[in-house]
């Protein structure tokens, strides 16, 4: 099975922003798909004391990344990265796993073959905020 990976650069930044925190309960960068967003589903990314049942759990660049079994089909194969330039700053997922997205950029659709298209649904999901100057039809 092909995991989610993190980059050096944004793993340098999660052991930062852990460090910032300053709670030694902290120890794990949590991601996850959640609803919301403009048109369905949204990335979550936060901190996290600990693998929960079901966690898929990675270790990379020395920090430890935790997926739970509903978001990792959506985020099977993606990529972390950590970007800062004119477009904004912040974390960046790169997800094999879409075909199409609005013009924003920052919702899209799954592979056909997806579990939520296996239900009949169209999966959609952001990466960020709300998305007011994209219309879906």
């Amino acid at each position: 099975m092909q995991m989610i990976t993190i980059t050096e650069k944004a793993a340098d930044k999660v052991r930062e922003f852990l460090a910032a925190e300053d709670d030694p309960k902290l120890t794990a960068l949590r991601v996850a798909v959640q609803g919301g967003g403009c048109s369905g589903f949204q990335y979550a990314l936060g901190f996290d004391t600990g693998a929960q049942d079901g966690d898929e759990v990675i270790e990379a660049h020395g920090v430890t990344v935790l997926v739970d079994p509903f978001s990792m089909p959506y985020l099977n194969g993606a990529d972390i990265d950590f970007v800062d330039g004119l477009n904004g700053t912040g974390f960046s997922i790169t997800n094999p796993n879409t075909v199409a997205g609005c013009g924003c950029g920052s919702s899209f659709q799954l592979k056909e073959g997806e579990e939520a298209e296996a239900e009949g649904e169209a999966v959609t999901a952001s990466a960020g905020g709300g998305c007011s100057s994209c219309s879906h039809g």
